[in-house]
């Protein structure tokens, strides 16, 4: 049987604005070269695709620099689409313009509605539950609305804590398998993935730690190689995709998409 919470016949990206290199930073390491962002990009819709799923590239969003990382703005189950509150400012209308797109795509779309906020970079979907971490664009009035609209759906959320200097819980981790998580030392040693096993990224090699696993490929940012061995030396096939310019906008893997089956 398919796992569900990486098995998928379809993703959405969306190409980036040239007013990405005016995208929001937690430190300023320089604006991303745009040519090589979108080769990067076009590179990782490449791979999304050679897995045999159907990949819908939105257009480019100029007045939101962020809204190439299309992953922070809903929450794709498959039951069930939820429309994030975005807990940075900027970003709040993305989330306005990703639910024109999956309304075609989903019978059922719910919506964040606040005071809370909560961002999809700071969920982690599993086979058993969907872990939300707290972090700065995330909070508790987020996650407890979250954790109301998908219980009538079957689904189960646990709050976990996001170590400081975090941006986001998946910044950190990585699903792998039904099982099986990437995460940081520094993440795992919370103790938030108790229950599953974890296999670390290489000491250095921390930015990895955001990788996708995607049908039967593990899609992680080239230059990384000790975790990559690692990952082989376990069983799993990868592929790896430029990350340097949007990693100088925080941005990993799964930022880059959307990933689901719709119903």
């Amino acid at each position: 049987m398919l796992k569900s919470s990486y098995n998928f016949t379809h993703a959405i990206c969306r190409l980036p604005a040239q007013s990405l290199v005016d995208g929001l930073r937690a430190v300023d390491t320089g604006k991303p070269d745009y040519d090589q962002f979108l080769k990067d990009h076009n590179d990782y819709i490449s791979a999304l695709e050679n897995t045999g799923a159907k990949v819908i590239v939105l257009e480019a969003l100029e007045k939101f620099p962020d809204s190439v990382f299309v992953e922070d703005a809903a929450l794709c189950l498959p039951k069930v689409a939820i429309i994030m509150r975005p807990g940075a400012p900027s970003r709040l209308g993305e989330a306005a313009e990703i639910k024109s797109s999956l309304s075609s795509l989903y019978t059922n779309i719910e919506q964040i509605n606040g005071p809370g906020f909560i961002e999809g970079g700071d969920i982690l979907t599993t086979e058993t539950e969907i872990l939300v971490g707290r972090s700065e664009r995330t909070d508790s009035a987020g996650i407890e609305e979250l954790s109301s609209i998908v219980k009538p759906w079957g689904y189960a959320v646990r709050e976990v804590d996001t170590p400081e200097g975090i941006l986001h819980f998946k910044t950190d981790c990585s699903l792998l398998d039904e099982k099986t998580i990437l995460s940081t030392k520094r993440l795992a040693n919370t103790g938030c993935f108790d229950g599953y096993d974890v296999i670390h990224v290489a000491d250095g090699e921390e930015a990895c730690a955001n990788s996708i696993r995607f049908n039967k490929h593990v899609i992680m940012p080239g230059n990384f190689p000790q975790t990559e061995q690692a990952l082989i030396n376990h069983g799993f096939t990868i592929k790896t995709i430029g990350n340097s310019e949007a990693a100088k906008l925080d941005g990993g893997m799964s930022c880059l998409s959307l990933r689901f089956t719709p119903s």
